[in-house]
């Protein structure tokens, strides 16, 4: 799914919040500022001349785009901070700063924002050249940290293989249930774990399989996020125990029709409600971000990934599956003798 970030600014922000991505795209660009504050900044006049434009196109963006552009470190230096800015100016007298003595407000952009600039510039040249630059840099830092294969991005995260082993407990208590409460063929198993899965997310299993190029040999519940696999297990076991005492309550198995009146009761569960809600902000959003896979049926959920979630899939605390694996032997001894 090609990206145009001049248009999209989710896609903008969500480049912008990934830190891991900042740190190479600022290492190839080696663009060259000034350190303020504990951070490279840049002028107006460095950030036109870097992007060949007029300093009123700048403005002109900034006026625009000002929430935006704010929100991503471009700030106006008044009194003390400007003060202490000219200080610095006049102790590096070989800088090319220009801050004249008699400047009272003076916008400065750190990197951010610059970038923030440069993928909202549609009169430069140079600004298109960066942002394919910065795709192909952000593609690259995803594939270097999943291997190549972002369908399985999600087991990065040090909550993944908890809720993973966890969901194989319940989804045995749910197949169980249905195995011995209702009154079907084999079939039962596939329709009833697609009606909790277009329950939580609007999907079946044959759709969110098309939409991450899944193979048919591989397990769907293998590229979910641990909020996923934690709500679905939710579904199961609850719905498990209701059919299991609804089944001892008649004296006999269910009927297809009393299945599906006792799942649209449980399903409309206020309870629910909430855990839908961040389970399809998380598979949106996410998706959209590191597998650059669109659920179009929750497509109103998709939203800015915060910094936060970069780390967690990204970062230093991010982890291979086999490394969990290694770091969860205890855990995994503890809750296979709770069985």
């Amino acid at each position: 799914m090609g990206k145009d970030l001049t248009v999209s600014e989710i896609d903008r922000q969500n480049i912008l919040n990934n830190p891991v991505a900042l740190k190479e795209i600022e290492k190839a660009i080696g663009v060259q500022g000034f350190i303020f504050e504990n951070e490279i900044k840049f002028t107006k006049k460095q950030l036109a001349e870097f992007y060949e434009i007029d300093e009123r196109t700048v403005e002109r963006y900034i006026e625009k785009n000002s929430d935006e552009i704010g929100k991503n470190g471009y700030v106006v230096l008044r009194g003390k901070r400007l003060k202490t800015l000219k200080e610095l100016v006049k102790e590096h007298s070989g800088t090319d700063i220009d801050v004249g003595t008699k400047t009272t407000v003076l916008g400065i952009f750190n990197f951010r924002a610059f970038l923030n600039i440069g993928m909202l510039l549609t009169e430069s040249e140079k600004a298109s050249e960066l942002r394919s630059a910065i795709l192909d840099i952000v593609i690259d830092v995803i594939n270097q940290k999943t291997g190549g294969s972002t369908k399985y991005i999600n087991q990065r995260d040090e909550d993944f293989i908890i809720s993973y082993f966890q969901q194989e407990n319940y989804r045995k208590e749910f197949t169980d249930a249905l195995k011995n409460c209702v009154d079907m063929g084999n079939f039962k198993y596939a329709i009833y774990t697609d009606k909790i899965y277009v329950s939580i997310f609007n999907e079946k299993a044959k759709e969110y399989r098309q939409i991450l190029r899944l193979n048919s040999s591989e397990n769907i519940r293998d590229t979910m996020y641990s909020e996923i696999l934690d709500i679905i297990s939710s579904y199961e076991y609850g719905f498990a125990d209701i059919l299991n005492k609804k089944s001892i309550e008649l004296g006999r198995k269910l009927k297809s029709h009393e299945v599906d009146v006792l799942f649209h009761q449980f399903e409309n569960m206020v309870l629910f409600k909430p855990l839908r809600e961040k389970a399809r902000l998380k598979m949106a959003s996410r998706d959209l971000a590191f597998r650059d896979a669109l659920h179009k049926n929750l497509k109103e959920y998709i939203s800015v990934l915060p910094p936060a979630e970069f780390e967690r899939f990204l970062g230093e605390k991010s982890k291979e599956l086999s490394e969990r694996l290694e770091d969860y032997k205890d855990e995994f001894k503890r809750l296979k003798e709770r069985e």
